[in-house]
């Protein structure tokens, strides 16, 4: 397996028109396709002037968002990222011809968005393999179940404590 190499604004690498860019924010990844001559295409919260880069708390709680069409290095700013497609070995990427057709025609289209299962990953993975997936949201999810699972149990005990005192008086 070949090494990760992260770019900048400044650094931008080679990217290829379809290829996924990760965008490494400070507390989470934001995710864009390659259109080609340095543009991408991502989606950005509806109700954030620009430029919208998800990197507000009010913009991963948004409810809709906008597909817009932006130069790479303006949505990449001063964080870092790396062209990712991980999931070529899952799935079988359509032509570069289809994927390009398929994002233009969403550009500024308002389309619904969701942290766990529609979030900016799950739609740049469904215009390259025509599926929407995200490790990102498989994390998350699992992350708020254990924290469920941990709470039910922690309740248990309490409620298990209180009736043992119960019963001695």
């Amino acid at each position: 397996m070949a090494a990760i190499q992260s770019f900048s604004a400044t650094h931008p690498g080679d990217p290829q028109p379809g290829d996924l860019i990760e965008i490494f924010r400070p507390a989470y990844q934001h995710w864009a396709l390659y259109l080609g001559d340095g543009y991408i295409i991502n989606v950005t919260p509806v109700d954030e002037g620009p430029p919208a880069t998800f990197s507000s708390a009010k913009s991963v709680f948004s409810r809709k968002a906008r597909v817009r069409m932006q130069l790479l290095k303006d949505v990449v700013g001063n964080d870092s990222y790396h062209i990712n497609n991980k999931y070529d070995g899952t799935y079988a990427p359509l032509p570069v011809e289809e994927i390009i057709r398929r994002a233009e025609y969403l550009i500024d289209q308002e389309v619904s968005y969701d942290l766990l299962g529609n979030n900016c990953e799950h739609f740049v993975t469904l215009l390259r393999y025509g599926e929407g997936v995200s490790d990102q949201a498989k994390r998350a999810i699992g992350a708020i179940g254990f924290v469920t699972a941990a709470a039910g149990a922690f309740s248990l005990l309490g409620l298990l404590r209180s009736r043992s005192r119960e019963r001695q008086y």
